[in-house]
């Protein structure tokens, strides 16, 4: 592949098609389970349901994802609910139509998947009733695998850093108990300050919620959140959806 100077546009048409060259030439040939999806200097994660696997480069492991210094609570709520979030994609509306050796192939009994599709147009319609902008909704269909593994993940890390910390509980620190600055940290991970026109070509095309409601609208679905930060019916209007536990009531 060249690249020149002669023009923007024609460089990238010329990787394009470098790209598709090389995807073409995959086809009709064993799967490389060795070959990764992203650099190793990649901030992000990925789950491959081809392979079934989880890949997170070394770019990751950083702030806010990761600290070695931090204790459990920092470190769960952060990288683990990542790791936790790939995990689920392996069960969520794409994930769960491959099989564990990565084939496309319908495994779940017929009463498993209308259970599951049941629950999982719960947390559609939850999402399409969120307002980004004024005129403008999220949309629950094209988020839903993402939404799903938020959920997921949230769930499965929380309930292995309560394992891992069962027989040497952490201290409060900063005023925060151990289970509050999970979800903080959590929270953090998503931090961030958009322009209008961003949020609405994320809204869009990106399959991920926005930053603001991977927090907002994921943690009232966890029922440890409610415990940890002593919440109570009244206090705030909650969205609880009593039917979108998609693996279980975990952390109730």
């Amino acid at each position: 592949m060249n690249i020149e100077k002669d023009s923007y546009w024609a460089n990238v048409k010329r990787a394009t098609e470098f790209e598709l060259d090389y995807m073409l030439s995959k086809a009709g040939k064993p799967v490389d389970r060795d070959e990764w999806g992203m650099t190793p200097q990649t901030v992000n994660a990925y789950y491959n349901p081809t392979t079934n696997e989880i890949c997170f480069p070394a770019g990751i492991l950083q702030y806010p994802f990761f600290d070695m210094n931090a204790d459990d609570a920092f470190n769960y709520g952060a990288i683990g609910v990542v790791i936790g979030h790939e995990m689920t994609h392996g069960f969520d509306d794409q994930g769960r139509q491959f099989d564990k050796d990565g084939n496309l192939k319908d495994w779940w009994t017929a009463e498993d998947a209308k259970r599951f599709e049941e629950r999982a147009q719960v947390m559609v319609n939850f999402f399409d009733s969120i307002q980004v902008l004024p005129g403008l909704n999220a949309n629950g269909s094209l988020t839903l695998g993402e939404n799903i593994a938020d959920h997921g993940g949230l769930q499965v890390s929380f309930q292995a850093f309560k394992n891992a910390t069962k027989d040497a509980p952490l201290l409060v620190k900063d005023g925060f108990t151990p289970e509050q600055r999970f979800f903080l940290s959590y929270a953090g991970v998503w931090a961030g300050n958009i322009r209008d026109e961003q949020i609405r070509l994320q809204t869009k095309s990106d399959p991920h919620s926005l930053g603001r409601w991977r927090v907002n609208g994921a943690l009232p679905q966890i029922g440890a959140w409610y415990d940890a930060f002593g919440i109570k019916e009244g206090i705030l209007c909650i969205w609880l959806l009593k039917n979108v536990f998609l693996f279980g009531k975990l952390c109730m």
